[in-house]
């Protein structure tokens, strides 16, 4: 071995530990907020994850989490310990991919580099895989227990493996490479699909070894056949050969009359045979690339068959077994991602395009002991062809999106879009907002952690910033060094390395432009997806590598030491990255997402079932329950999952201290394709009536046709004939049972009415309820106040029927009482319960340290808990408990102070409560820092024209009550200041919009 290989070696070794240091020390110790929490629990236990699910990751976390050594708190660190080492060998490669392309521009054989070309090789692979270890969407992944990080550690193997194969001259040892590159990419397929998109980069070079002379059409047509292989394995073999596996299946069991499992075993058969065949026939004709490309899908086949311990794991039906695919075509259908429907790509509709048809679809099968049957079929729509285009980008109509749509490309209501309008928002919104953005968060700078701000560019200051942008840590600023840098490595490669820039610039475009227009994600989502593209950034990390090469190889003409000073000024990229990115991805000292959980389960009852709306509200909650095992009684209910089948036959098993749900209805009543919505169409008979409920639910159980309607597309729907549902409530059970506190008795109703919300017009809002809701009201009218029934805010919300008037808050959770709360009061507390769970039973850890990393999520949780503080206190000073309700506002204001977490709308509650008790000062004090604070924000807002953010709503509603609260408890003087700040806003916006 020469010295530079062991040189190299070492230096890479060096990047790794630097990485792994960094990864090590800033890693999260708990679940993070989002998938983290379901992904760390089935990893745990080996469960079943949202499809298409990730059993490699699961296996690997699995015994990653050994090591917590019974531990349970301990589990969620060593998963993510997985992530933080996938990503540290991740730079490690990424370091010898630049080194071995940087000796490519240099043209120079392996031992043969000059002293300051080796030093150059060295600084170049160094500077450029630290600079992207410390990218903020990279160092983001690499410190949770998600998949992209180790998703990432696959692509960067599979480049470094196609740059391996190509230096290779043996081809015997060569197809060796290939062969770990097909295992590679199959084994990836069991955590994500990014690495696909590395076989293009693969087809090229694989083009330019074998071919001395290449042509452009020999360069298009390999990167053709790369470009369908990546179809080929991406729709054929992970979702195709589960496809022709369910309809061998439906032909061997439903046909023939054998066994469950026999068609898939019969094409399993079939495979195995072919490329046995395959192998010997092109070994006796000598055909060695044939050969090699049959051996090689063989080889993806093999990575792939991890995706067995799914179907293995749903058949032990653990806790949390999502779309439960424990037979062959339920196992389709989730390898498929079906239950997340599609998004046109080629052809298709626009958000408002009317629909003209309904067309039958493929069916949908279930397994009965006879056979499989079918249950439902597949709804395709036909939309009126004015409102179709090719490429369409303007597809979504759910609900808001139309809203976007329109403010990014100018359309207005009822009007066709143009093709120009859609590329327009493809342009601005989804490669501009969407990607661009993102990208210069990573290489110039970003202006803080809040959902949809901007990236920042050398020239911004902090002058007319407020000072909660200013102290956001995620406001970094690079002054664009890195991006100049990647850039001035673009066109080094570009000029020196033909061939080795167009495999990486297939790597970038493929991961990042390409990728958007493949996604066509919707206009507005739950949160940043700049983490998606990191594949993108790791390509661009290497021209950053690169222009080490570039500007030294020139300086140094001039002498050594400006090489050597090269690399120095290099060293400011990742230095940079690292100085501004710490504060921002640093997790060690927070944990209050499983805080944030243990709170909303320490909010309930014993054997309580809780409703819950969306990832955030639900995947904490099942990683405290799975792996730390708190709370174990209570039932979580995803609303969202609640409306199928499979969701609500686990409901009504028991799971782990939970009871089976009391449902009168049975799976033929809730099967898919049977009661999938209920229709509200009041019908003369009962106009103005309430109708009950139990004689309701048992009118679905018995599918009476008489309440039956049948749509012009055939479709046959039971009716709801009722705008109101009622149910008697047995008030000497309720009392008997205790479940009334003292202080809500007067409030005790005979009587519950369920009213469907309706909108301003005061029509029914929403006139189909779905099939969630209705086994909801089996569940109200079948309990019998057996087991408390909760609801988060978010599924509250969620409900077509108006739940609110009987809910009574313990904590986090609102709990369904037969009390009717008044019309002039704003909640409905049991205090006593309340001021003992939230003063004895809930954690606040982290949130009084200034210096902790509480990103928007997590603010967004202290907010809900500032509410609740808020809403305790009310009550308590309902009572007339003035006391108890000064050392509520006093323990929230120390358990989430404003020096950790700023104000925001939720702390204008603390400000009425002090008033309201007295504490003049101590309100007046917090008002106008408030108003300041909000004031200053508008402003800023205003100045970004950013009129239609959340943040600018919120806020100048947040001033509009300060003002009202200070004119309520007498304080005129500084009410009229704030309003002065509201009439000033009012006056700077008309200005704007009018000049915009």
């Amino acid at each position: 071995m020469t010295d530079f290989k062991k040189t190299n070696n070492l230096v890479g070794w060096g990047v790794f530990l630097v990485s792994l240091i960094t990864y090590v020390l800033t890693v999260e110790r708990t679940a993070s907020f989002w998938d983290c929490g379901e992904f760390i629990a089935i990893a745990y236990k080996l469960e079943v994850s949202h499809p298409p699910g990730a059993p490699l990751f699961m296996l690997i976390g699995r015994l990653f989490s050994f090591l917590s050594f019974g531990d349970v708190t301990r589990v969620a660190y060593w998963v993510n310990m997985a992530s933080v080492l996938s990503s540290a060998f991740t730079i490690l490669f990424l370091y010898w991919t630049i080194v071995m392309l940087g000796r490519k521009i240099i043209s120079a054989k392996i031992g043969e580099e000059t002293p300051t070309q080796k030093l150059l090789l060295l600084g170049s692979g160094a500077i450029g895989a630290l600079a992207f270890s410390f990218t903020d969407s990279f160092w983001f992944s690499a410190v949770e227990g998600e998949v992209y990080a180790m998703s990432s550690f696959f692509t960067a193997v599979v480049f470094w493996a196609i740059l391996k194969w190509e230096l290779v001259d043996d081809e015997s040892r060569a197809n060796k490479w290939l062969l770990f590159i097909a295992y590679m990419i199959g084994l990836s397929t069991g955590v994500h699909l990014q690495v696909l998109v590395t076989l293009p980069a693969l087809g090229l070079v694989y083009y330019f070894k074998k071919y001395k002379k290449p042509t452009w059409t020999g360069g298009i047509l390999a990167l053709a056949f790369s470009l369908f292989l990546v179809l080929f394995i991406n729709s054929f073999i992970i979702p195709g050969l589960p496809s022709i596996a369910g309809k061998f299946e439906i032909t061997f069991v439903n046909a023939f009359g054998l066994p469950f499992g026999s068609g898939a075993l019969f094409l399993t058969i079939i495979v195995i045979a072919l490329i046995i065949f395959g192998l010997r026939y092109t070994v006796k004709k000598e055909m060695v690339n044939l050969n090699t490309l049959i051996l090689s899908m063989a080889f993806v086949l093999i990575g792939y068959t991890c995706y067995a311990v799914i179907l293995v794991r749903s058949r032990a039906d653990p806790p949390i077994d999502q779309n439960n695919p424990e037979d062959v075509m339920t196992f389709v259908s989730y390898l498929k991602r079906e239950q997340y429907g599609s998004r046109p790509l080629v052809h298709g509709q626009y958000f408002n395009a009317p629909i003209t048809d309904y067309v039958e679809g493929a069916p949908v099968y279930y397994k009965a002991e006879d056979g499989y049957k079918i249950s439902d079929y597949k709804m395709d729509y036909e939309y009126d062809p004015a409102y179709t285009t090719l490429l369409p980008r303007m597809w979504s109509s759910a609900p808001g999106h139309d809203r976007k749509y329109m403010e990014v490309t100018g359309v207005t209501p009822g009007e066709i879009p143009s093709f120009g309008d859609n590329l327009r928002f493809m342009f601005r919104h989804q490669i501009g907002h969407m990607y661009l953005r993102y990208f210069m968060f990573n290489f110039a700078g970003r202006e803080s952690d809040i959902q949809d701000a901007d990236w920042l560019s050398p020239v911004s200051s902090n002058k007319g910033v407020p000072e909660t942008i200013i102290n956001n840590k995620g406001r970094n600023q690079y002054y664009m060094i890195p991006l100049i840098l990647g850039l001035v490595g673009f066109f080094f490669q570009f000029n020196r390395d033909p061939k080795g820039f167009s495999a990486t610039l297939m790597l970038f475009v493929l991961t990042g432009v390409a990728l958007v227009v493949y996604l066509n994600s919707p206009p507005i989502e739950p949160r940043e997806r700049d983490y998606i593209y990191a594949g993108s950034y790791y390509a661009f990390a290497i021209w950053i590598g690169l222009s080490m090469l570039a500007i030294g190889g020139a300086l140094a003409k001039r002498g050594k030491a400006l090489a050597i000073g090269t690399l120095a000024l290099g060293a400011i990229a990742p230095i940079i990255l690292a100085a501004e990115n710490w504060d921002d991805h640093d997790r060690s000292n927070r944990y209050f997402s499983v805080d944030s959980a243990r709170n909303f389960l320490a909010s309930v009852a014993p054997n309580a079932i809780l409703f819950t709306g969306g990832d955030n509200d639900t995947f904490p909650l099942w990683y405290i329950q799975e792996v730390e095992g708190f709370r174990t009684d209570v039932r979580v209910v995803v609303l969202s999952y609640y409306a199928t089948d499979w969701y609500i036959e686990q409901t009504a098993t028991k799971m782990n201290e939970s009871e089976a749900f009391p449902y009168s209805l049975t799976i033929d009543n809730y099967r898919q394709g049977t009661n999938d919505v209920l229709y509200v169409n009041e019908l003369p008979q009962f106009a103005g009536q309430a109708i009950d409920l139990k004689e309701y639910i048992d009118v679905v159980r018995r599918d009476v046709p008489q309440f039956k309607r049948t749509f012009a597309s055939g479709a046959e729907v039971m009716l709801i004939p009722a705008e109101t549902l009622t149910m008697p409530v047995d008030t000497a059970t309720v009392l008997e049972k205790g479940l009334v506190p003292e202080s809500l008795k007067p409030y005790l109703v005979d009587r519950m009415y369920f009213d469907f919300k309706r909108n301003s017009q005061g029509e029914v809002a929403s006139r189909t309820v779905d099939k969630g809701q209705m086994m909801l009201f089996d569940l109200i009218a079948q309990n019998n106040w057996e087991r408390p029934i909760y609801f988060n805010y978010t599924s509250v919300n969620a409900l077509n029927w108006e739940a609110e008037p009987y809910l009574v808050q313990e904590g986090m959770a609102y709990r369904l009482l037969p009390v009717q709360k008044p019309q002039n009061m704003r909640d409905l507390v049991n205090t006593d319960l309340m001021y003992d769970n939230v003063m004895n039973k809930m954690q606040f850890r982290g949130l009084d340290d200034p210096s902790a990393n509480l990103n928007e999520d997590y603010r967004g949780f202290v907010q809900n808990h500032r509410s609740m503080i808020t809403t305790l206190a009310e009550g308590l000073i309902i009572e007339g408990d003035s006391a108890r309700a000064k050392e509520v506002l006093d323990f929230g204001m120390e358990k989430m102070p404003v020096e950790a977490v700023p104000y925001d709308v939720s702390t204008v509650g603390f400000v009425e409560g002090y008033f309201k008790i007295g504490e003049d000062e101590t309100a007046l004090k917090m008002a106008m820092e408030m108003a300041e604070q909000f004031n200053s924000e508008l402003t800023y807002l205003q100045n970004k024209m950013r009129y239609n953010d959340f943040s600018f709503r919120s806020k100048s509603q947040g001033l509009r009550y300060i003002q009202l609260l200070l004119e309520e408890f007498g304080k005129t003087d500084e009410a009229t200041k704030v309003g002065d700040m509201l009439q000033e806003q009012q006056v700077r916006m008309q200005i704007d919009r009018s000049t915009f």
